[in-house]
């Protein structure tokens, strides 16, 4: 900063002169910051929101789930009343848009629209429930290990290799078996009675990193009880990579229902489910293929729709993925 020199009544004295700053540079470095900082998941959601595979998927989720909640906003025919005199294997009629006939009729005369859109009611069903089911249960399972440790975590986890052990499928065809009926609820809770353990393995190990941040160990040394470091602390920290795994199991359970029905193991009449029309249409592949084609472009798009979102959220949280 130049000096100068002025005259005063006691004598010369020394003025310090302060230069006027850079407006250039003011402009280029922007208003400073105010309010809260960013957290990870303002961050995340701020990330989403620009993400087409994010948006994409949402639209899908939201119209299968409005479809699955609300069918009779798709269609008033009936998907379990059949015409076989006149509308045995009829063939689909591309430009009826949103008709009964649209997608053609299947081996009994019922309308392959109408089945789809009612299918998606069981679908949707089972592939929340159990995803809400197994996500509370192992992740509880998996706060309990990782974080008191010792002997709890030894058993918790050998209880773990166990199921986890188990083939998927299969452990869920021998659980379906044994009931005489099949609803919906049976196998919402096959899928979850095995579902548990990936959920239970990610949040132990992201419980047992959370638990040695400074803000655990200062809330410990304060006297905060167990119960409020846990769902204060140590919860709110871990849950990012429950979800991204979570949301992209969903997807999974959806496919494995629709496996299950297909294999005569699943849902049964009278339910409406994708699985059961796709095992109807499998005998009819050389002469109506379309009875196959149609409910199996549904279950992929279904399980693609929720593997696209899973995807999003797991770039949206993890930071290395930025």
């Amino acid at each position: 900063m130049p000096e100068k020199i002025a005259e005063t009544a006691e004598g010369p004295a020394k003025v310090t002169t302060v230069a006027a700053p850079d407006t250039a540079l003011v402009a280029e470095a922007g208003p400073a910051p105010t309010g809260k900082p960013r957290s990870l998941w303002s961050d995340a959601w701020r990330d989403l929101r620009r993400s087409p595979l994010f948006i994409v998927s949402s639209v899908l989720i939201l119209l299968l789930i409005v479809m699955a909640a609300a069918p009779g906003l798709f269609t008033s025919a009936s998907p379990r009343d059949g015409d076989l005199v006149n509308h045995y294997l009829q063939k689909p009629n591309w430009g009826h848009f949103f008709a009964p006939d649209w997608f053609g009729y299947d081996i009994q005369g019922r309308s392959i629209y109408a089945r789809v859109v009612h299918g998606a009611r069981a679908s949707i069903t089972v592939g929340i429930s159990v995803t809400l089911i197994v996500t509370l249960v192992g992740g509880t399972l998996g706060m309990l290990a990782g974080y008191f440790g010792g002997w709890l975590d030894s058993l918790l986890s050998r209880l773990t290799d166990i199921f986890f052990g188990i083939p998927f499928l299969l452990g869920a065809m021998v659980i379906l078996t044994s009931f005489e009926k099949r609803a919906v609820w049976t196998v919402i809770l096959a899928l979850s009675f095995l579902g548990w353990t990936q959920i239970a393995r990610v949040a132990r190990g992201a419980v047992i990193t959370v638990k040695q941040a400074d803000y655990v160990v200062a809330a410990r040394a304060l006297g905060a009880s167990t119960t409020r470091i846990m769902l204060r602390h140590i919860m709110p920290n871990a849950l990012a990579p429950v979800i991204v795994v979570a949301t992209i199991a969903l997807g999974g359970y959806i496919g494995a229902e629709a496996t299950l029905s297909f294999l005569g193991i699943g849902l049964a009449e009278p339910t409406v489910s994708w699985g059961i029309d796709v095992s109807d249409g499998f005998a009819q592949i050389r002469n109506a293929a379309y009875v196959l084609i149609v409910p199996s472009v549904m279950v992929s798009i279904t399980v693609l729709a929720f593997l696209m979102f899973g995807d999003a959220v797991r770039n949206a949280l993890d930071p290395k993925m930025r």
